[in-house]
């Protein structure tokens, strides 16, 4: 079976609804964010201030105890992954890889969650530390969506990369990917700047970002945009790159979409910055980054199990040499 059929075996079905429910927690931790509800459950973990199901709670606590709930079936539901991983691919097998990345990386995201709520970097924190912090949170979330995005596919299908010959794609496509996490990190102390410095007005927004004296968070909002503009740009000329340089079916969709993506994402930016950043605008901002990248990943996956397509004298030696 190849992926991208449209029978997908139980397992990958699993794996891609795990993935897009993932998504949907990512967007939810920002919505946790963006509405200032990080410290709904005081400075306590994982019980909710200090109880299993707190009592006479405020919409705050309702809003991180939600977060925390879908966090923790995300964890179960990959553990589920795991082990079912272990009983239907033998010892060695990438799928089974893939799925030992992915629960390391959830591991890792609920202790980076952790460390938040109790070194209290929630709220109306401005510290340098919320700011590394949510940094590598972002980080660690775009890394847990590959291998998960990665193990979906070699489940369904997907063949294992090929590594000789593949130089000029891994560089094409591990650049764009770097960019990628350099961009989501520096988003993600913009949005916290959107949240923590809001602005009455586009043009008050931009007075704070230049004034002489503004927080760092400012200074990225201001820098950010141009930030992103640049790799959306390389990321439609890198996708041009790899779709030529492999022009499997497979390639060539996942390459189109992702720069259709990109295109998306830097007008869903344009948007967010007019409309000064409200919550629903900030949230689908967040998952249009995390398709994009979601989608950088998967070409390189198709690119890179694709062998390099010989040159048309290399063919013409070949056929007159049998």
């Amino acid at each position: 079976m190849q992926a991208g059929s449209r029978s997908l075996p139980p397992f990958a079905r699993f794996a891609w609804s795990l993935l897009a429910y993932d998504v949907l927690v990512v967007a939810w931790g920002a919505f946790v964010r963006a509405t200032g509800s990080g410290a709904g459950c005081g400075r306590h973990w994982p019980m909710c201030n200090g109880e299993v199901i707190p009592r006479a709670p405020r919409i705050e606590t309702l809003i991180e105890l939600s977060h925390r709930v879908s966090s923790g079936v995300g964890l179960v539901a990959t553990v589920a992954l795991v082990v079912w991983a272990v009983r239907a691919f033998p010892a060695g097998h990438r799928v089974r890889k893939g799925a030992y990345v992915t629960a390391a990386l959830m591991g890792a995201e609920a202790l980076i969650g952790a460390g938040l709520v109790l070194f209290e970097l929630v709220a109306h924190d401005a510290s340098m530390k919320r700011a590394l912090s949510m940094s590598l949170h972002l980080m660690n979330t775009f890394l847990l969506l590959a291998a998960l995005s990665t193990t979906a596919w070699w489940a369904s299908g997907g063949r294992a990369p090929r590594w000789p010959g593949q130089r000029a794609v891994l560089w094409a496509t591990g650049c764009l990917m770097a960019a990628m996490l350099i961009v989501g990190a520096s988003g993600s102390v913009t949005a916290l700047g959107d949240t923590l410095f809001p602005a009455r007005s586009l043009s008050e927004g931009f007075a704070q970002d230049f004034s002489p004296g503004a927080h760092l968070f400012l200074r990225l909002r201001a820098i950010h945009p141009m930030l992103a503009a640049t790799t959306a740009a390389a990321i439609v000329v890198g996708m041009g790159f790899v779709r030529a340089a492999r022009p499997a079916p497979a390639v060539r969709r996942l390459s189109r979409a992702t720069s259709v993506l990109a295109a998306l994402q830097v007008g869903a930016g344009i948007g967010d910055v007019l409309s000064r950043a409200p919550v629903w605008m900030q949230l689908v901002h967040l998952t249009l980054a995390d398709l994009v990248w979601i989608g950088l990943v998967l070409t390189a996956s198709a690119a890179l199990a694709e062998a390099p397509v010989e040159a048309p004298r290399e063919r013409e030696a070949l056929t007159a040499g049998t």
